[in-house]
């Protein structure tokens, strides 16, 4: 390859030209930083086409020959000078700008595939330190290796540059490059260990603060704006009037093919992926921000122990304590604040460092027209687990339907949607949950109708009304699907911090919260009763001390806590909102026989009494009306109201309100670093398989 006889000569390089440049990139023959040779090669013209086996021989030599050439580094650092001379001038001329595509599209393609390819844990192949030939001036110094010179530079630009029609195509490539240099972490297990080696992404997070705080700003100005990158080279100054792009743009889209296939082994792809609001610029800086904001760089991990601390562990030899550097990336996202409001610090917490300053506006609205696909999920996630300021402006907002209504979609379209993002949703609804304000105002936004659900018609139903019956059918679906304790656990959690606040809870929803205690309850029975029929077989011999029916079933446990999470629901209504929720009694009292079976049980008494004080009162009251004719729905319902009015909560007893709260776990990093990696390789063949197509 690349076995031409012919020289570039002066003027317009023709294919040949092209050829033999190509050929002597990859070949044996190492070219000096400062050659001529580079200034040629990041002319080409882009009209050259080679088929794949042709771009895959020229990997393979590439990789064969750059511990020797080291032309990968000299690319990197070409890439780099491209970069500041495009910034360096007012309008970026198409010649700097050109060499800058040039140079990142063959950057992408024979990086990957080192990456891929690669021998080394700790990717010695890719040659990536400073020696006289590739320091070339000031900028380049050699107390530093080339891939953190090649990150600040990278990430400079992306920082400081604006997209607009001229370059939006080097930003969208310059994030494809990205993914391919931070890509070695798909390299190391789910959890990041001491002896990982990830040179890029390690640069990427010693850059300085201002470098961060920009690059944040600009993703998420990215994700907010969502420009349009249009794909037919004719648009693009760089490409010449009616051609389309060629050799190295092929090369790219080739090698992400094959390069990618074998991380399929990793099992990192899904299923599905939301659509959003199409825009590949933005699709592509928000998946960049979650590697950034989600890695962890592991620098202790603490393996000595006492032997008292041997026997405590149950004879294991040892314990492991992990300890991470912070993420400046993930700093700086937490502390985003609103361009419309400076806040003043009154608590002396002030801000080290620049403060990102974004529309929050225009990101909350954002986020509802993106929450169908998964990586906007997991934005708005970190955002309002992280980013105090932000969750207090989603609290205050008055149109709360923008972003819940999305979210209770996609929930109702749990079977279509990876669990991953069923979990983050309702993380995002627990924490939401957690703060009374929110819970008394999503009650009062009435919805004239709901056009995605399909089981029946719901007019006029608040917010607060459609959250229950779609947590309830939540609850339903992982019953019968999914059986997921920790997702039926946040559900309860979720309906258990609203109780207190409930407003004129409409019917429907009344009706599947005592539907959803009947579901629960005959499990529950269930179990309890093939449980006797375990205990009938087992001689009384077999038994160890005080031990139970429960005690021999994990299951039965778990449900007898789902049942009281029900029935603390239950009491917080009737407790703090009965008179306010006269459908919430008729429920009860038309539905009163499934709580029989408990009225008694020495597990759910002491909770089952309120409800029946509650019966006992309303019961009473329908016994001493006068009717004429049949009792109906709507005269029962009007002596409950009636008499909700003289509702003075006489013998019930107080219980503690139940909250709950979301903790993140300890080691988040194990759940969120493959889950991003997913989405971005799931990404990459997407876009592969409709350049194939188009």
């Amino acid at each position: 390859m690349g076995g031409v006889p012919s020289t570039p000569r002066g003027g317009n390089l023709r294919q040949e030209d092209a050829e033999y440049l190509i050929g002597e990139f990859v070949g044996n023959r190492a070219y000096p930083v400062s050659s001529d040779f580079w200034q040629k090669l990041l002319d080409l013209p882009l009209t050259v086409q080679w088929p794949h086996d042709r771009i895959l021989h020229a990997c393979e030599l590439f990789a064969q020959n750059n511990h020797h050439t080291r032309h990968l580094g000299k690319v990197l650092i070409h890439l780099v000078l491209c970069l500041q001379d495009s910034m360096s001038s007012s309008i970026a001329s198409s010649a700097s700008y050109k060499k800058a595509v040039n140079a990142t599209y063959i950057s992408s393609v024979f990086l990957k595939y080192i990456i891929e390819n690669s021998k080394s844990e700790k990717f010695e192949d890719l040659c990536l330190s400073f020696d006289e030939d590739t320091k070339i001036h000031a900028t380049s110094p050699m107390d530093q290796s080339i891939d953190s010179f090649f990150m600040r530079g990278v990430l400079s630009y992306i920082g400081a540059s604006d997209v607009s029609p001229h370059s939006c195509l080097l930003h969208h490539e310059l994030l494809n490059l990205m993914f391919v240099a931070m890509s070695t972490q798909l390299r190391s297990g789910p959890s990041p260990g001491m002896k990982d080696v990830h040179p890029f992404i390690d640069a990427a997070m010693i850059q300085e603060s201002t470098v961060v705080a920009a690059v944040v700003r600009r993703l998420l100005l990215n994700f907010i704006v969502r420009p349009r990158v249009p794909f037919n080279g004719s648009n693009y100054p760089v490409f010449p009037e009616g051609s389309q792009p060629g050799v190295l743009q092929r090369v790219s889209s080739a090698a992400a093919n094959f390069v990618l296939l074998p991380y399929y082994t990793f099992n990192y792809l899904v299923s599905s992926s939301g659509e959003g609001l199409r825009s590949p610029l933005a699709d592509k800086s928000l998946l960049l921000l979650l590697i950034l904001i989600h890695y962890r760089k592991c620098i202790i991990e603490d393996e000595s122990i006492t032997n008292t601390n041997v026997e405590a562990i149950g004879g294991n030899s040892y314990m492991k304590e992990t300890y991470f550097c912070e993420n400046p990336y993930c700093k700086a996202l937490n502390s985003v604040r609103d361009v419309e409001f400076d806040r003043v610090d009154i608590e002396g917490n002030a801000q080290n460092g620049p403060v990102v300053r974004l529309p929050f506006a225009s990101l909350f609205d954002t986020l509802g027209l993106c929450l169908d696909g998964e990586s906007a999920v997991l934005l708005l996630y970190s955002l309002v687990h992280g980013n105090s300021d932000f969750l207090e402006y989603v609290l205050v907002r008055t149109d709360l339907d923008t972003l819940l209504m999305p979210i209770l979609e996609t929930l109702y379209n749990a079977s279509k949607r990876t669990p991953n993002q069923i979990y983050m949703l309702l993380i995002v609804l627990l924490i939401l949950s957690q703060d009374s304000s929110f819970n008394a105002s999503i009650h009062k936004l009435i919805l004239q109708s709901v056009s995605w659900y399909q089981e029946r018609l719901l007019h006029k139903i608040s917010l607060g009304s459609l959250m229950v019956v779609i947590l309830i059918r939540t609850v339903k679906y992982n019953l019968s699907k999914l059986r997921d304790v920790y997702l039926h656990t946040n559900c309860l959690a979720i309906l258990a911090n609203m109780a207190p606040h409930v407003h004129k809870l409409s019917a429907y929803a009344s009706q599947r919260l005592v539907s959803l205690f009947d579901m629960l309850s005959r499990k529950y029975i269930k179990l309890t009763d093939i449980m006797d029929d375990s205990v009938l077989k087992i001689a009384p011999d077999q038994f160890e001390g005080n031990i139970t029916k429960e005690d021999m079933s994990p299951e039965l446990h778990i449900y007898t806590d789902f049942l009281r999470i029900v029935l603390e629901i239950f009491n917080a209504i009737l407790t703090y909102a009965l008179p306010r929720n006269p459908e919430v009694v008729y429920a009860i009292m038309h539905r009163q026989e499934v709580f029989q079976p408990f009225k008694n049980h020495p597990r759910f008494n002491e909770l089952i009494e309120n409800i029946y004080t509650v019966l006992d009162f309303f019961n009473s009251r329908m016994d001493m009306q006068q009717m004429e004719g049949e009792w109906s729905v709507d005269k029962v319902l009007q002596v409950i109201i009636t008499n909700c009015r003289s509702w003075r909560g006489e013998g019930m007893k107080m219980f503690n309100q139940l909250r709950f709260t979301y903790e993140q776990e300890s080691h988040p990093e194990e759940f969120f670093i493959p889950y991003v990696w997913r989405l971005v390789v799931f990404d990459s063949t997407s876009v592969i398989g409709m350049q194939r197509h188009r």
